[in-house]
Formats: C-alpha cells, sequence, structure tokens
C-alpha cells in the first residue's frame, strides 16, 4: 500500500529499515545495505536509516529495559528501529499513535506472530515516558549513542571536549561545496547559485574546532548550503564548476601546496606528487585544480580508483595518458617494489584509511561497525604506509599525514611514535600543521547566512601533520 501520491506508506518503509539494520549488524555498511532495497522506496528508507543508526543507543537501550527475553532477529529489528523513531524526545519524526500503528503493520508482514508482542512493547515505551528516557540514560551507549567503547575512548583523548563531540555526531552536516579554481572559484561560480536561488554562504573554520594555537586556515573555495540539494539542482555541478566536500578536507591540496612551496623547485620542472590513498578522488582532484603537477594518484581497491577517473573526468583535469598531469595506478602503496619506479616525490599525501570517528555524522553507521580493537589494526596499517612511503620522499621535499579521525592513535600519537621510529626531530613538522581538527562549532546556529559575524558550521573531525624531510 503507499500514500497518495505515490509515496511509500511508513510500515513499508520500516520493513526495509529493519533489514538494513539487519544488514549492519551482520558487518554490512549501510550505503552497501541500501543498494538492496528497491529504488521507489530506498530514498525514504535511507532518510529512516539514518535517523535509525544516530539513535540506535539509545533505543536498544530502551529495548533491554523493556523486555526481558531478546526476540528474534527480524523483530528485534523492527522494535530497535521503532523505537529510534521515538526519540529525539523533544522532536520524534512521527506522532505516537502513527509510529506504533505503522510498526505493528509491519509486525504483521515481517513476523506475524508477533504483532501483539510489538504493540505491547510500544505502548508500553509510551506509558512510560520519562521514566524509560531517565532509564536509557544510565547507560554510555543510551545516553550518547555510541557504542561504550567508543565514548570511554573520547573521554580518554578529549576530556574537555568528549560530550559536544558525541553530541554534534548527532546533527545532520551541511552539505559543502568546493568551487573549482580553474573555473574562477567563489567570485565567478557563486553568482549563479545566487541567480538560482540557492542559499549559501562562505564559510571558515570554526575556532572551537582547532586544538593547536594560531588563526583559523583560510579557505577560500569553500561554500556552504543552507539546505542540502540533489546534485543535478545545483548550477554548473555537471560542468564540473563544483565539487561536494566538507571544509576540513578542504585544507589537505592547500597545505601539500605549502610544503611544496618551501620546498622550492630551482630546475623549474613540474613537482612530482604522490597522492597514496586517492579514492574517492576529492583531494586528488583539489590538488590538480590548484597547481600544475606530475601527480601519481594511487589506491589498492581498483574499482574505487574508477571513481578517481570519473572525478576528474568531471571536472575537466587530464590525467592518465601522454603529456598528462595524473597517472592512476591501482596498488598497495605499502608494497612499493610493486608500483614505484625509483624517483623519489616532492611531496606525498597520505589520506590513510582509519576508524572514520570524525565523520560519524556523515555516515551514523560507522560507529556501529567499528570495534575497539579495530583502533590498533588501523594504527598498525598507518604506521606500516607511513614508514614504507617516508623513503619516497625526497631531501627537501615533505609529506602531509592526514586521516578524518578524532581519535588520537590515528592523530597525534601516530606522528609522536612515527618521529621516534625514524629518530627525526619534531621540528620536522610544520607548525601550519592544524594537528587535530574536532567537529565543533563557536556557537550553536540554527542555519547559515552570508552575515559576517555569524557562526560558521562545524567541520568534519580531522588530523593533519605536515612534515619536511630533512
Amino acid at each position: 500500500m503507499t500514500r497518495p501520491g505515490g509515496a511509500p506508506a511508513l510500515h513499508q518503509q520500516l520493513e526495509y529499515t529493519a533489514r538494513l539494520l539487519m544488514a549492519v549488524r551482520g558487518g554490512a555498511s549501510l550505503p552497501d545495505a541500501l543498494q538492496q532495497v528497491p529504488a521507489p522506496i530506498r530514498a525514504g528508507c535511507q532518510a529512516l536509516g539514518f535517523h535509525v543508526m544516530r539513535w540506535r543507543g539509545s533505543a536498544e537501550a530502551a529495548r533491554d529495559t523493556l523486555v526481558t527475553r531478546k526476540p528474534a532477529a527480524e523483530v528485534d529489528a523492527l522494535l530497535t528501529c521503532a523505537l529510534a523513531l521515538m526519540w529525539p524526545a523533544d522532536a520524534p519524526p512521527y506522532t505516537a499513535h502513527v509510529l506504533v500503528d505503522e510498526a505493528v503493520k509491519c509486525a504483521s508482514r515481517l513476523a506475524p506472530h508477533s504483532k501483539g508482542f510489538v504493540n505491547a512493547v510500544l505502548r508500553n515505551a509510551l506509558r512510560q515516558g520519562q521514566n524509560l528516557r531517565q532509564a536509557v540514560a544510565q547507560s554510555l551507549q543510551g545516553r550518547h549513542n555510541h557504542p561504550a567503547w567508543w565514548v570511554q575512548r573520547l573521554q580518554r583523548d578529549w576530556p574537555a571536549h568528549a560530550a559536544d563531540i558525541l553530541q554534534a555526531a548527532q546533527a545532520h552536516p551541511p552539505m559543502t561545496l568546493r568551487a573549482h579554481a580553474r573555473h574562477g572559484g567563489l567570485p565567478a561560480l557563486g553568482p549563479a547559485l545566487d541567480a538560482a536561488g540557492v542559499a549559501w554562504g562562505t564559510v571558515k573554520l570554526p575556532h572551537a574546532a582547532l586544538t593547536s594555537p594560531g588563526p583559523a586556515p583560510a579557505l577560500p573555495q569553500c561554500a556552504v548550503l543552507t539546505r542540502a540539494l540533489p546534485v543535478d539542482q545545483i548550477p554548473g555541478f555537471a560542468q564540473g564548476h563544483w565539487s561536494v566536500q566538507d571544509a576540513a578536507a578542504q585544507l589537505a591540496a592547500p597545505l601539500l601546496l605549502q610544503g611544496l612551496e618551501r620546498a622550492g623547485h630551482a630546475d623549474g620542472r613540474r613537482p612530482r606528487v604522490l597522492d597514496a590513498c586517492a579514492a574517492p578522488g576529492g583531494k586528488t582532484a583539489h590538488l590538480l585544480e590548484l597547481a600544475e603537477l606530475d601527480l601519481w594518484a594511487l589506491d589498492a581497491d581498483a574499482q574505487r580508483l574508477v571513481r578517481v577517473g570519473d572525478n576528474l573526468r568531471r571536472l575537466s583535469l587530464p590525467w592518465a595518458t601522454g603529456g598528462a598531469t595524473a597517472v592512476l595506478k591501482a596498488a598497495d602503496a605499502r608494497a612499493v617494489a610493486s608500483w614505484w619506479d625509483g624517483q623519489p616525490f616532492d611531496a606525498v599525501l597520505l589520506d590513510a584509511p582509519c576508524s572514520a570517528s570524525g565523520i560519524v555524522r556523515r555516515h551514523p553507521d560507522a560507529r556501529w561497525l567499528r570495534r575497539d580493537s579495530d583502533i590498533a589494526a588501523l594504527a598498525r596499517l598507518q604506521a606500516e604506509l607511513l614508514d614504507a612511503l617516508w623513503p619516497l620522499v625526497r631531501p627537501g621535499g615533505c609529506l602531509l599525514y592526514a586521516t578524518c579521525s578524532v581519535f588520537k592513535d590515528e592523530g597525534i600519537h601516530q606522528i609522536d611514535a612515527f618521529l621516534q621510529r625514524q629518530g627525526l626531530p619534531s621540528r620536522i613538522l610544520d607548525p601550519a600543521s592544524p594537528g587535530h581538527l574536532l567537529p565543533l562549532v563557536d556557537n550553536p546556529s540554527s542555519g547559515v547566512e552570508r552575515t559576517p559575524g555569524r557562526p560558521d558550521p562545524a567541520c568534519d573531525g580531522f588530523f593533519y601533520a605536515l612534515l619536511h624531510k630533512p
């Protein structure tokens, strides 16, 4: 059954959303699981799925309070989804009676024997109200909607900021664009947004995001939309005028080029640059928009490397064959002998695989897919990449290490350990390195305006360390 106008009924969406939750519990990412949802219902299920992932901790804590014995997997998934839709308590997305009625209809399709059970549990949740919310808040996972180990790690790494970081992960992220520098940047491309009635504003990193002293880095190509739009509604997107890229990620290319400028090129040749973990190609493209480079883009996943080429084509950035500015290679960057030609690089960008703990507002399933033990495994991989790529940098060159993580084991602790292993002095770390960027704002803001003095939206959590080779 569908609603007037063809919109799918909530109980239909709940059925598929419950299946999405079961897939994530089984280790699948939410985007991958969404590909199995029929196209007509996918957009609605995506919105529900993201909501469930944001409020899964509260929902599971509520279920544990309400149910003495955990039900079958499909019934448990439906209950968890329905309970998640009772949060946030001050603004749930559906009225109570609609949610319960639609969940019971879904149960009759998903597991007919469970109709009475689902109805009883949800109505009990409504009756308990504030008492249930107080019980949920007694657990770290229920209070913060992240696994307990994640909360504890943040509390250890950022005792003064942990609560704000966790709260920020519950917010919907802004849609942030990067204006193509070779098409004139914001001065040339911004008026097309205005003419189309797309509200936007320039942005800088909020001071609260910076954990190291100094002014906020400039973001001259960055535009943030007041309201997210499908990319086909952004004027000039198909023509390559814009890329979707968070403000924090837009720092990578300027930082690396700043390191190159310090290194110098007396012979007048194009700088030779390696983007070691390039896919999906946002930073690769940004480098090529800003400078004439002999750039190698590596990624261990050949399929994801295809997306790099697609992005470069859309942005009209040459690559791959004779005289091009970029060459794409599918290879594990650690296996240097399998891909390197023996010529040193002037600069290396290592945007290393990580926990994605800095971007969970965009990917709320990531917090549930990770385990505490994964952080140590990822830190080992990052160390292996650093050790493998540092010898490829020419003396006087630079390496920019980056992760979209707020965990110190993937950031400053990783760099400290690298310097000790290599016997390098701390002075090779460029003072322009922003270090850890936290996903925080200076002051809360309900929207984005082009008015000076208004708070800038939170950036994603990131870490950057620019290292100069002696």
